[in-house]
């Protein structure tokens, strides 16, 4: 493989994001804590590469169009101007192409499920899509986005039940306000940037108020997660892991309790792990009943 040709993919990469997976992680958890709640246990292997296949390709998509977007405001960004499309070392052409494909290959893959899946698969998409152009106007575009990570939630109800009860739609409420939190802690990271540019964002929405109010919705999301496991009848091991969450919401807390944008990015990086940790809960308990 030609250097050029080594650098091109490469470019490609980062523009779907594949060198920073925290956002498909961040997408990922509450689609598998959905997929093993509904399947009690692990579910269909064939729905679960889908979702899994699914998450990755809508992420990229959603990236690559964030990035076409933002073409001529990340170059003023610090954390951004080296993004492919900012630089110009990828056209606005190439990246739409690239989305294309990506979805392309996503509707393949949601037409394996049932009817009821795959429309939601198309409201899923017009929410990732649409997300990048909210925050032009939006007052809290994190909110929107916890829309779009989280309406996976539902999906995956329908495709392994064949509709969504009332604790699918309570966990992507979970989903939503976990990406409040989340995201505004990523916010906070580009407050001074955004301020500049006119870009909405939680950050800004909410001043020096931002950490008293992630530390409410921290609380909320622990009572919120723990109503989860009793409705669900998860028991102690989901308990268990729900207290580990506590405490690493605590920890980002202490990393962000500066407002220092290395701080804010820690404490944004580390949900990943409050994922991980509810999801292993659900799996261990799930495998005993």
């Amino acid at each position: 493989m030609s250097p050029a040709l080594r650098r091109r993919l490469s470019d490609y990469a980062r523009l779907m994001r594949l060198d920073k997976p925290i956002g498909i992680l961040l997408l990922l958890w509450p689609v598998l804590w959905a997929l093993w709640i509904a399947a009690d246990g692990i579910p269909p292997i064939s729905i679960l590469i889908i979702f899994l296949l699914g998450t990755v390709l809508t992420r990229s998509a959603g990236c690559i169009i964030n990035d076409f977007a933002d073409r001529d405001i990340d170059p003023h960004v610090e954390r951004t101007r080296d993004r492919p499309l900012a630089a110009r070392r990828i056209s606005p052409y190439e990246a739409l192409l690239l989305c294309g494909v990506l979805l392309a290959i996503a509707f393949f893959l949601v037409v394996q499920l049932d009817r009821k899946t795959m429309y939601l698969a198309f409201v899923a998409a017009a929410l990732l899509l649409s997300y990048p152009f909210f925050k032009r106007f939006f007052p809290a575009p994190q909110l929107y986005l916890g829309v779009a990570f989280g309406w996976g939630v539902p999906m995956a109800f329908m495709a392994v039940q064949g509709a969504i009860p009332n604790i699918g739609w309570f966990i992507f409420g979970l989903t939503v306000l976990w990406a409040l939190i989340y995201d505004t802690y990523y916010a906070m990271v580009d407050r001074d940037d955004d301020r500049q540019l006119g870009i909405h964002s939680t950050a800004l929405l909410l001043g020096q108020a931002d950490l008293f109010v992630i530390s409410l919705l921290q609380l909320l999301m622990i009572v919120g997660l723990w109503a989860m496991g009793a409705m669900s009848q998860l028991g102690v091991w989901y308990e268990a892991s729900v207290l580990i969450a506590c405490t690493l919401f605590l920890r980002h807390l202490w990393w962000a309790r500066a407002r220092e944008r290395a701080g804010c990015f820690k404490a944004f990086l580390g949900n990943q792990t409050i994922g991980l940790v509810i999801f292993v809960g659900i799996a261990l308990a799930t495998a005993q009943s």
